[in-house]
């Protein structure tokens, strides 16, 4: 055996998703691994019906020197040559158990920014830490962890929801809207009134070329603009919420024929990849994650933040440009499934274990 994945979790988590994730494609690669996890746990169960191969081990509830020992024994007896610790609990003795077994190579994940376990983690006995995003590098950093050691892997989102879903006709069953009508979701802070008026005046303008547009918003918050609040509020004409659905966004989503992030502040991305994970066109307000995520008219639009016209000309430009409008949707979900998919996210983490061994010539077979 080469390598061994930890996770002493008793509970199903997406972090445990994302490890047998990272065992499917050490599989596919040819590499051996195995996972240690908890007697009687979810991905003890899931791993096993999916015939993943799988050791027990039990962590909780026993001495700490006990667990560490019987650790070492295991990673000696399978050879292991990688050891990968997903949570910090395992990773207080799989990293203690792997210095003893004398494993060549042990890597952390990091997906939180902290731990109480923090302090007392062996940071220098690390080869790699993998972290789930810049903020949790720029914490291991300035904890004093290395730059060198730490690679930044996304947690990789199951886009199945989204891709597999059909063309559904739920919000326009919901609000009441015609089949010929050109929807547009769009989500914004809806605390955030300057960002309220720009999308209203941004609907008008569009509605004045496209009467058939239809602003669909998003979300939930405590502000809500209605006609006559105020002699300066743009009519309502052709702007419709709707919130609350979260839990059918696959489906609101497959109700839309556009997609847009009209917020000034970071925060909202999590939105957009869905919105492109599910093949819609999108326009975005050019700030934060929007940035890495789209090439302005090649995988979605960006506009300068709370610009109405900005904003009505994209809308406008997708409506009346049926090739621009495919190929931004082709291009967009191309884009979230490469960078941010679970088989992106086990791609780079099997990379990040070749690169390492590598480096200290470690042969992974």
């Amino acid at each position: 055996m080469s390598v061994i994945l930890l996770d002493a979790g008793r509970e199903w988590r997406d972090g445990q998703r994302q490890v047998l994730d990272v065992a499917r494609e050490l599989g596919r690669k040819g590499i051996r691994a195995h996972l240690v996890v908890e007697p009687g746990s979810e991905i003890f169960r899931r791993a096993s019906a999916e015939g993943l191969p799988t050791l027990t081990l039990r962590m909780h509830g026993r001495m700490g020197w006990l667990v560490r020992r019987n650790l070492v024994t295991l990673l000696r007896d399978h050879g292991c040559k990688l050891l990968h610790v997903h949570e910090t609990f395992g990773a207080a003795l799989g990293l203690a158990a792997a210095a003893s077994a004398e494993v060549p190579l042990r890597i952390l994940s990091r997906a939180a920014d902290s731990s109480p376990l923090e302090g007392k983690l062996p940071f220098a006995s690390i080869d790699a830490i993998i972290a789930g995003t810049d903020g949790v590098k720029s914490i291991l950093v300035r904890g004093g962890v290395a730059e060198t050691k730490i690679e930044v892997v996304p947690p990789g989102v199951d886009f199945s929801p989204f891709t597999a879903q059909a063309r559904d006709d739920l919000v326009r069953r919901e609000l009441g809207l015609g089949a010929d009508d050109f929807l547009v979701g769009v989500i914004l802070p809806l605390e955030d009134e300057r960002g309220q008026m720009a999308l209203l005046e941004a609907a008008a303008l569009a509605r004045g070329q496209a009467p058939k547009v239809r602003i669909v918003v998003l979300g939930q918050g405590s502000l809500r603009l209605d006609a006559g609040e105020g002699a300066d509020v743009p009519a309502m004409d052709g702007v419709r919420y709707l919130l609350g659905f979260r839990k059918e966004i696959p489906r609101v989503l497959a109700s839309l024929d556009m997609f847009a992030v009209f917020s000034h502040l970071d925060g909202l991305g999590g939105s957009l990849i869905e919105a492109m994970a599910s093949g819609l066109p999108v326009a975005a307000a050019d700030v934060g994650m929007a940035r890495d995520l789209i090439i302005h008219r090649e995988s979605g639009l960006l506009v300068p933040p709370r610009n109405a016209k900005a904003l009505a000309d994209a809308i406008l430009k997708v409506h009346f440009d049926r090739n621009l409008a495919a190929r931004l949707a082709a291009r967009g979900r191309e884009t979230v499934l490469e960078k941010y998919s679970v088989e992106a996210m086990a791609r780079r983490v099997a990379g990040v274990y070749e690169y390492r061994a590598h480096r200290k010539g470690v042969k992974l077979v």
